[in-house]
Order: structure tokens, then sequence, then C-alpha cells
């Protein structure tokens, strides 16, 4: 009898079962809101990206209501056939205006971004030059890509101009350096020398590349993201990415930049070329969250009035919040077990934190992964910070 060639599907899952690596998926009722319906529990939501609850905002929701009425459900093609709509285009120049730069290209998601734009921008005969601890999707785009690759040492601008003087040794020389970084990494919460690494960059005739898919919404001058946090011009980081399903609270990506980069973007990026388009109620939720960033600025100034009063707290408490320097505070408990012993305590307390644990993480390094929400009240900061001090005590971590 043949043997069975999905035999391996259940084996591979059965196997991260038994590791305890699995994904057990959490169903929430109702919609992303500060207190929600987690597995049918009231609780404290205290792990989503949603960072300045915009996806609950009513200027959001009416405008998605109302792109309904009037262009339907769905575009009903890709963007270059048939399926580039006015909300499409009026989101593209309102969001290059909101980042300050000549031209902006909106992707489906955050993934299809890098996945569909990284291997485009460098093939064969350049090389890719990226942070060990970049996204997944960064990794993704580079290894679809024919162009040589190199990891330099996280944040490490010394050992980043290391790799660029030897590729500058290389033979035959490279046509183009790509360096790529995320702006703030997902897992640490801290961020890139963005400054330092584009100095170095245009040292050595490179390209600059960054996600900045946790930094919009949260750092620079009205939440306009990494490049504006450091001053930087487009000289100095030619592609700006980032996505709409964190701060922005919907869903979608998108890169800024120069009219060049976005010519390029859409004439060759597979991803964009080849997938339906944004139906017209997440174009319009987009545009409406692009209007209340440039309109509320109480959102991101209540963000980090939370996120500095949770740190602070968390340090006094005893825990390992580690080199955070943004609303992503990771609470580092060290092995896999402890840190799922301390979210089902959490839970039961009331507060939805999940745990983060290898291979996401190193082995010793698991954590609860935090992240702030601005439409959290002062007691529900309050509410979140003793339960953390309660359940921390109660398992001997701090």
């Amino acid at each position: 009898m043949a043997r069975d060639p999905t035999h391996f599907l259940r084996t591979e899952y059965e196997d991260l079962v038994r590791q305890d690596l699995d994904w057990k998926m959490r169903v929430l009722s109702g919609p992303s809101t500060p207190w929600c319906q987690v597995d049918g529990k009231k609780v404290l939501m205290f792990c989503s990206n949603n960072y300045l609850g915009l996806s609950n905002h009513p200027r959001l929701k009416e405008a998605a209501i109302e792109a309904i009425r009037t262009h339907g459900v769905g575009s009903g093609s890709v963007r270059p056939i048939a399926g580039t709509m006015d909300l499409h285009v009026e989101l593209e120049r309102r969001l290059a205006r909101f980042k300050r730069a000549e031209a902006s290209l909106v992707f489906q998601t955050g993934f299809s971004t890098n996945a569909g734009l990284i291997p485009q921008l460098a093939g064969d005969g350049d090389l890719i030059v990226s942070d060990e601890l970049n996204h997944g999707s960064i990794i993704d785009g580079v290894r679809l890509s024919k162009a040589d690759k190199a990891v330099y040492q996280h944040g490490n601008v010394e050992d980043l101009e290391h790799v660029l003087a030897e590729a500058e040794e290389h033979r035959p020389s490279f046509r183009r350096i790509l360096v790529i970084t995320d702006g703030v990494f997902s897992m640490d919460g801290d961020m890139a020398p963005l400054d330092r690494i584009a100095r170095a960059a245009k040292g050595h005739g490179a390209m600059v590349y960054v996600d900045d898919a946790h930094g919009e919404g949260v750092l620079g001058e009205g939440g306009r993201g990494i490049v504006s946090h450091f001053h930087l011009s487009r000289d100095d980081v030619q592609v700006e990415m980032g996505t709409f399903s964190k701060a922005f609270g919907v869903v979608g990506g998108h890169v800024s930049g120069s009219k060049d980069l976005v010519n390029f973007a859409f004439n060759k990026s597979r991803t964009w070329l080849l997938s339906g388009s944004h139906p017209p109620p997440v174009a319009a939720a987009c545009l409406a969250a692009v209007d209340v960033l440039e309109k509320e600025e109480e959102h991101v100034k209540r963000l980090w009035s939370h996120t500095r009063r949770f740190k602070k707290a968390m340090s006094d408490v005893g825990f390992d919040i580690g080199k955070s320097e943004t609303p992503i505070t990771p609470i580092i408990v060290g092995e896999s077990r402890k840190a799922k012993e301390l979210s089902q305590k959490l839970l039961e307390q009331g507060v939805f934190a999940l745990p983060i644990v290898f291979p996401m993480v190193a082995k010793d390094k698991a954590r609860i992964r935090t992240i702030m929400n601005a439409a959290l009240s002062e007691d529900d900061v309050h509410f979140a910070i003793g339960a953390f001090e309660r359940a921390g005590k109660e398992l001997h971590l701090v």
C-alpha cells in the first residue's frame, strides 16, 4: 500500500504540540477594544497592535459604512486592470502628504509589500545587507531575491560598516547595495539607530529600506514614524515601508518615497500587480485613519503617557523589560514554561497578554510581549500593573 504523502502534516504538528510550541487560537468576540471578550471571558486587551485604538474609532467606522453605500464591498479586480478606485488614489495622495514624501503606494498587506518589493529592488549582481533580527516578511523578501546576502549584528552600526567595507572589495563589483532594517523590532521594542545606519549606507553608496510597521503612529512628529523621529530626509532613507494594520487600526501595507520609487514599485512588484485591491470600506477607513492622525494628536500623546507609566511600574516591581524604547514592553522571564504560566495567571486575573517563546525568541528569552494602547484609561493601566505584580509574585518571578 502506498504511503500517505500528507502524513508529515500530522506528525510535524504533533511534534510541535509535544514541545509546547504550537499556536492555540484565541477568539475575539466583538471589536478590538480595551475591554473585550476573548474565548468568552471579559479581559483587558494588552497584546494588540492597535496602538491608538483606531480600529474602533467612530470616524473610521463611519467612513467604511459610507464607502459601502457609494462604492460597494469589493473593487472587482487587481489595481493595474480595473481595481484602482478614486478611494485608492486619494489614500495614496493623503498618505504621501502625511509622510512628507513625493509619493506613496498602497499594497494589500505589509507582508506582501516586503515580499513583493525587496526582490525587485535588488537582484542578480546586487547585495542585500539585513539586520539579524529583521521581521520574517523581510527575511522572506530577501530569500526571494537573487541578490547576494549579508547579515549584520543586531543594531550594530560598526558591524554594518564592516560588512559594507567588505562589499566594496567584492569582485566583480556589486551593481547596487540595499541595507534593510526594521524601524522598531517587534519582539524587544527597541529602535534601529536609523540615523547612523543612513550615514553608514550613504558613505558606501547604498540604499536604505526601513520597515516602520511598529513605528508609524507611534514615533516622530504626530506619529509620522522613525524617519521623522530622526529628522531624516528622503536622500537618507530611500524606501519607507509601513502598514495600516497596527497604529492605523485597519489593514494593508505601503511604501513612501520618491515618485521614481512608486513608479518602479507598482510596475515591478508581483504581489501588488497580481492581488485584488483593497475593498472600498477598507480604503476609506485607512483614509480616515490618516485624517485622525493629522487632526487628533492626543492619541499619540496618551499612548506615550501610558507607556512611560507602565515601563516604570514594571521595572520598580522587578521585571526584566529588556531595552525597549517604545510602547512594546517585553516582560522577559526566561523559560517558555514560565512565560506560559505567567500568561495564564494574567488571564485568570482578567488581562490578556500572550507568551512569546522559541523559536520566535531565543530559548532563554521567553517573555510576555505587552503592547500599550492609547484607548486604555489610567484605571485600566493601573489594573494591568496590579495583575502583573500579583502574578509575578505568585510565580516567584519578582
